[in-house]
């Protein structure tokens, strides 16, 4: 993209819908119980300079001496810089004008070496269109012309961006904008296509009360939560590893039955020492960031679980370790302390991760919109597209275009930010007792 041309949209969609046209939500005055602001004329007054203490208070205690009300405020701190925007009425004091005001205004602004900008107008901001939705980027850089590339997109569904903060700036960049005036499902649709193209990750969630009230997250085990395949750990006791580890791959991409396929591979196990789970355990490796997710979704009151085509024989040992409410998996046969070579019980399959978190769901009281599901294989995919939020973490291709949303960094705690949880409330977290 050129400096000479427009931001383009990450993929082609329908032209915008018009804009509606300008109005003021109608609000009322003093005594007749609705806001203030209403039809009459309005000042919006813009602060902007170097950062110190002291600064909004004074501002509206520049504002007080002319019995101003306040309809809306924003502020925000970059690099030190602060922008404060207040719309009030205007001046109702006895015998004050709105040019008293500017003058007392600038005056106060000049005195602290700060700039200000004050715009009259008539009520309150023009409603918001329907159609809500939270976007959240993440990018490893973030850089402009992705950003450029975002937002050209989401004003090419008829969406407004209302809002854009930052929610972390490690492990990696993560921003969230607020939009309105354009569907969840439309968005979604539209920023999924190209998004990796462009070197970012994208989630588009509607707002809403329902985004904070997601209390219950479950994950794959196997290259999710651990950077490991269990079964490829057992086979290298084995002698098989190669072998099994192709199987795998063809398993994970969809090419194969899950169920034939785990039963050929766990029949090369056949013989093995059943002291070899204690070496598998130690062997398995956590995902960067594993821990940090776990450990906040807790303290934050959420509850976690995982499922695994993998085995009870390590995912039981991780439940405890790492605190989970909910574990279940397949279970290796131990008859006279040597592996079998087969599974006991139902075996956890595509449709049974679907099933597992319908059932944790259920046991947990939370209703299946507000659960989130993390995976990364074709195994996965009923589980994902069940919960109300499905992340396919580092995914094969047909994942991540089936899932809702697809983080392709290598931290686990990146999730996160896609509740809309900042960098700053995951420390905060940290500094909790337990």
């Amino acid at each position: 993209m050129s400096a000479s041309q427009p931001p383009q949209p990450l993929s082609p969609s329908e032209p915008p819908e018009p804009p509606e046209p300008p109005e003021s939500r109608r609000v009322g005055g003093p005594g007749d119980g609705s806001p203030p602001g209403g039809d009459a004329p309005t000042l919006l007054v813009k602060i902007f300079g170097k950062d110190r203490p002291g600064i909004t208070a004074g501002l509206f205690d520049t504002l007080a001496a002319y019995a101003v009300d306040v309809v809306d405020i924003e502020q925000v701190v970059t690099r030190g810089r602060i922008v404060l925007c207040a719309l009030v009425t205007s001046p109702t004091a006895g015998g004050t004008t709105e040019g008293d005001l500017r003058a007392t205004v600038h005056s106060w602004a000049e005195s602290l070496k700060l700039q200000a900008e004050i715009i009259s107008g008539i009520g309150d901001n023009r409603p918001r269109g329907d159609g809500r939705s939270h976007v959240t980027v993440l990018g490893h850089p973030l850089t402009a012309e992705s950003t450029a590339a975002i937002a050209a997109t989401i004003t090419s569904t008829g969406g407004n961006i209302d809002r854009i903060f930052r929610l972390a700036k490690y492990p990696v960049t993560a921003v969230e904008f607020a939009v309105s005036g354009t569907g969840t499902e439309r968005l979604r649709t539209a920023l999924a296509t190209g998004a990796a193209e462009i070197g970012v990750d994208v989630a588009v969630v509607s707002a809403g009360l329902s985004r904070r009230a997601q209390r219950l997250v479950v994950m794959d085990v196997d290259s999710t939560l651990i950077q490991d395949e269990v079964i490829e750990l057992f086979a290298a006791h084995a002698g098989c590893e190669e072998q099994v580890a192709r199987v795998t791959e063809q398993a994970m991409r969809g090419e194969l039955d899950f169920e034939q396929s785990l039963h050929a591979r766990v029949a090369l196990l056949a013989g093995l020492d059943a002291s070899v789970v204690d070496k598998v355990r130690t062997e398995v490796r956590l995902t960067p960031g594993a821990r940090t997710l776990i450990r906040t979704l807790k303290r934050l009151g959420y509850q976690v679980g995982v499922v695994s085509g993998g085995f009870t024989q390590v995912t039981d040992d991780l439940k405890e370790r790492l605190g989970l409410d909910f574990a279940s998996a397949n279970t290796l046969e131990v008859v006279d302390g040597k592996l079998t070579g087969r599974v006991v019980g139902e075996v956890v399959d595509r449709a049974g991760k679907a099933r597992l978190l319908r059932s944790f769901a259920e046991q947990a009281g939370v209703p299946l919109a507000q659960t989130v599901a993390i995976g990364d294989g074709a195994n996965d995919l009923d589980m994902l597209n069940t919960a109300g939020l499905g992340v396919a973490f580092n995914a094969k291709p047909m994942v991540r275009e089936a899932a809702h949303t697809a983080v392709n960094v290598p931290f686990l705690d990146t999730v996160l930010y896609l509740l809309g949880i900042t960098r700053e409330e995951v420390e905060a977290a940290d500094g909790l007792v337990d």
